[in-house]
Formats: C-alpha cells, sequence, structure tokens
C-alpha cells in the first residue's frame, strides 16, 4: 500500500504562478533519469534536447470557457462547471453550491436562458438541461475560462486568458482545463522541433475531471479516476506504432498525453487503434510503461494523481529531490508555471 501522504511536499505560496511569462520564455528543469543529474535551461532550448527521429506527441484539445453562473429569480448565485456534453441539451456538471439545489428548478444565465439540475450524481457533479440547448457558439458568449482555484484573481478570469490558457495548437473543442505542458510552445518552438528532424503528432484528450480531482483517501490504491475521452486520428495512431516498432522515443507532452496514449496502448494491447475511447488510467509508481519514452511537463500540486504519475516516471524520491530543488531555485509553480524535462 502507498500513501497519499507520500507525495506531499511543502510549497511557498508566492511560488504558485498567477500569470503566464511570456510564452517560450519560461524555465525548464532538466531531469536525466540515467544519471540522476538535474539541469538548469529554458524553454527556448528544448529543440536543440530532442534527438532527431524522436516524435513528439501533443494533445491537440481546446479549452471550451466551462465556467458559468446562474441564479434564482430570488438571486442566490450558482456556480457551474461544465465537464462534458451528454446529450444536446443536458451536461455534467459540478454545481456549486451543490447541496443548496433543487432537481428541476429554474436557474436564469447571463443572456436570460435557463439551465435546470435533472440528477444529483454525487461528489457536487450533476446532470444539468439547458434552454434553450448550450451550442459552442453560445457558451463562448456567456461562459468564462474555467481557471484553476490555486490561481487567485479576486476579479476571475480576464480576457487574455481566452488565449494564454490555450495551446498555439488547439483545435478540438472540449476540454475543461488546459494541457498545461502544451502551453510553453510557440510556432517558432514547434518549427525548431521539426527542423532539429523530429516528427510531431497529436492526439485529442478532453481534460476533465480527473485530472483535477483531489485525492482524498489515505491509500493511493483507494482513489477512483474519471473516465476521459480520448482520440487517435490514423495519422496520429500510425505515427505511434511505427515509431515504436522502430524502437523510437516517443517524448510526451503532458501528463494527459501520457495518460491517452499508455490508455490506448493498454486497450490496443500495445498497438494504438485509430478512433476514439474512453480511459480511467491512475499511473502509479509501479506502472510499467508500454509507449512512453520522455516527458514535457509541468510542476504538479502535493498529493496529486498527477505528482503520482511523475514518479511512475522518474521515482518518488528522486522526483521529490527535483522539486525541493525547484522550489530552492525559484522555479514557478502549476499551470501558469516552468516546466520539466524528464529524459
Amino acid at each position: 500500500m502507498v500513501r497519499t501522504d507520500d507525495f506531499d511536499f511543502d510549497l511557498p505560496i508566492e511560488l504558485v504562478a498567477q500569470e503566464p511569462a511570456p510564452r517560450g520564455t519560461s524555465r525548464l528543469l532538466v531531469f536525466d533519469r540515467a544519471s540522476g543529474l538535474l539541469g538548469h535551461r529554458t524553454v527556448a532550448e528544448l529543440p536543440g534536447m530532442l534527438r532527431e527521429n524522436d516524435l513528439l506527441l501533443l494533445n491537440d484539445t481546446r479549452v471550451i470557457p466551462a465556467r458559468l453562473v446562474a441564479r434564482r429569480p430570488t438571486g442566490r448565485g450558482f456556480e457551474l462547471l461544465l465537464l462534458r456534453r451528454v446529450t444536446t441539451d443536458l451536461w455534467e456538471s459540478l454545481l456549486r453550491p451543490s447541496a443548496r439545489a433543487r432537481t428541476g428548478e429554474r436557474l436564469v444565465l447571463p443572456d436570460g436562458g435557463e439551465v435546470l439540475p435533472v440528477e444529483a450524481l454525487g461528489e457536487g457533479r450533476w446532470i444539468v438541461r439547458f434552454v434553450p440547448s448550450l451550442e459552442l457558439a453560445r457558451l463562448d458568449r456567456i461562459g468564462e475560462v474555467p481557471l484553476p482555484p490555486y490561481v487567485q484573481r479576486p476579479e476571475g478570469a480576464v480576457p487574455a486568458d481566452r488565449m494564454d490558457y490555450q495551446t498555439v495548437y488547439a483545435a478540438s473543442p472540449g476540454a475543461v482545463a488546459a494541457p498545461t505542458a502544451g502551453l510553453h510552445f510557440t510556432e517558432e518552438i514547434l518549427d525548431g522541433v521539426r527542423a532539429t528532424g523530429v516528427e510531431l503528432a497529436f492526439l485529442t484528450l478532453h481534460v476533465g475531471l480527473g485530472t483535477f480531482r483531489p485525492v482524498q483517501v489515505d491509500q493511493i490504491e483507494d482513489h477512483e479516476m474519471h473516465e476521459e475521452w480520448y482520440h487517435f486520428s490514423e495519422t496520429a495512431s500510425a505515427a505511434v506504432n511505427v515509431a515504436l516498432e522502430a524502437g523510437r522515443r516517443v517524448v510526451c507532452v503532458g501528463t494527459t498525453t501520457v495518460r491517452a496514449l499508455e490508455g490506448a496502448l493498454a486497450a490496443g494491447n500495445g498497438t494504438v487503434a485509430a478512433g476514439h475511447g474512453w480511459t480511467n488510467i491512475f499511473i502509479t509508481p509501479g506502472y510499467e510503461f508500454r509507449g512512453l519514452g520522455a516527458m514535457l511537463t509541468n510542476f504538479h500540486l502535493p498529493r496529486s494523481t498527477l505528482l503520482m504519475l511523475v514518479s511512475a516516471i522518474a521515482g518518488r524520491e528522486r522526483v521529490l529531490a527535483a522539486y525541493r530543488e525547484a522550489i530552492a531555485e525559484g522555479y514557478r509553480f502549476f499551470s501558469y508555471g516552468d516546466a520539466m524535462l524528464i529524459v
């Protein structure tokens, strides 16, 4: 049994990034698993740290403005965080304050439309019905960027977040949180990667509740991951399968890409099939990776499933030691923070 407390660490609050650095300028902690050595570089140097014939795998999900405010006619406010669309008018959502919601009551949205709680699912999740149905164009008008709770802005998200909390290659709408390792890329860095002889491939995993749901159990084996939807195109699945067959290194950008890759390989018994699927894979120390060769990632929350995943790649004690060095060197943490390259 592995305890959740084993993945705890102390982080000075001032190192939690509240605003992004200019894209492509963040610091990069390089972790060499073979030697155990750490190096201090910048994200702009990434192309020179990859190998010719690497496959760089990125998640092209697009964050939707999934945070909504609704009110009773009496004025009481509710906050919704959309998790996934169920049908044309039904969505699964976090609803706060959940205990005060009533099945079937009509809550008014900023554009005069309504949302009705339909069914409580537990843990603050509800199936809700939108009247009229909530199309993405309408959501763009009335929704807000769903910034993580540790980005503490009294005024909430600002217009710049719509661009800052989105990768430059975002294409497929559906995520409620950004694949944050990808936020560091600029078109110039991507061009530099290609010029090095690295192949790029894009999958889609819509980041959902499974990514940011806190671990609230003492033993990590008791934690249940929520499913997340992923998709590999014919081109992406072929690129991964050819690379793995040839023994080339697959470099994953972010934990979401790792989960999609490993989930697809598990479902396909070592081969990635084109098409979509659902994964609730929970990667913890002791997991045997089928496809991952290296990884670019941000610094993650204490006691989180993401920190556990990174520990599965590089070892819990060594990862926590790297985090201590990052803290001593003043690296910025979490979604808008700096990055780490594990090779």
